[in-house]
């Protein structure tokens, strides 16, 4: 089963006690995928997944006291809902007009049935539960909600704005699509739909990711500093050995002679380490400025061809 599906299951199984939290989910999941027919006689719902299928049915039991039948064509549920009970459901989500319900309305829902917080939460968790899904954590942080039209988009942003969660919406063929790739802020919708064991799972997820990268990272920036202080270590070496061929160690003055046997006894030491085994010791910036000495030396005696003067 897929992350997606399993937080999908995790808030199937899950039902507010309020009734006004019961009627702003059902109103969501309606609203993603239900038709109108009859001019508001009969309402006909979609669904390809049953655990959905089943809290829609539970809702509606619970909140308007339907029993909705439910029949099977070509691997999807419809439920139908019709007459006195299609007319009072839909007065009930506030989508009943004076006419009738107004089907070129593009914006999700009436306001007042997402006035509460908790009732924005189960609205925004019934988006989700019909028309959302969530990328695997393992892979890649990717959170969205499908809709079929940029008002419902919308105000899906909208509604998420008031928990701070900051969406973006695509168009992608003929849907607008809402979405989230923050880690932290697709853990903070989960908290928010209160799908508290998916919401675990992904910051146990996003822990152990930004451990590993955390080491990565200072194993790289570790790396990057050996392979510079080999690559230094090696030049050194270079050059002193050069300076030795050419005119002898001992020719050299008794300081840099000195840092030039160090180097060629030590040549894995590090500056400081080079620094400590001289007798007195002496610091990093020491050891560095006569190491650059013993370099301009070498190169002057390259450029020359000849022996330098001291």
């Amino acid at each position: 089963m897929s992350f997606s599906s399993e937080v999908k299951v995790e808030l199937s199984r899950q039902t507010s006690t309020a009734r006004h939290c019961q009627i702003a989910e059902a109103a969501a999941i309606f609203r993603m995928c239900g038709l109108v027919l009859e001019k508001g006689k009969k309402l006909t719902v979609r669904m390809e997944n049953p655990d959905v299928g089943k809290k829609f049915r539970l809702l509606l039991k619970r909140a308007f006291q339907i029993e909705l039948p439910v029949s099977e064509k070509e691997g999807v549920s419809l439920y139908n809902i019709e007459g006195e009970e299609a007319r009072r459901f839909l007065q009930t989500v506030k989508l009943l007009g004076a006419d009738g319900y107004p089907e070129e309305r593009q914006d999700f829902i009436n306001g007042m049935v997402v006035q509460n917080s908790c009732c924005k939460r189960a609205f925004i968790r019934g988006a989700f539960l019909s028309g959302g899904s969530i990328s695997n954590p393992q892979k890649s942080y990717h959170f969205e909600i499908v809709c079929d039209s940029a008002g419902k988009a919308e105000q899906l942003r909208e509604l998420l704005r008031a928990f701070a969660i900051e969406a973006k919406i695509v168009r992608r063929k003929r849907y607008d699509v809402l979405y989230i790739k923050e880690g932290n802020q697709i853990v903070d919708v989960l908290g928010i739909m209160e799908a508290n064991l998916a919401l675990m799972e992904l910051e146990n997820i996003r822990i152990l990711r930004e451990m590993r990268g955390s080491v990565n990272r200072k194993v790289n920036c570790e790396t990057a500093n050996i392979n510079k202080t080999v690559s230094a270590a090696v030049g050194q070496m270079s050059d002193i050995l050069y300076i030795r061929d050419k005119i002898g160690l001992d020719k050299l003055p008794e300081r840099l002679g000195e840092i030039a046997a160090a180097r060629l006894e030590q040549p894995e030491a590090t500056l400081k380490e080079l620094g400590d085994s001289l007798t007195p010791p002496i610091g990093k910036s020491g050891v560095n400025h006569r190491l650059r000495k013993l370099k301009e030396l070498a190169k002057s005696l390259k450029d020359n061809g000849e022996e330098e003067s001291l």
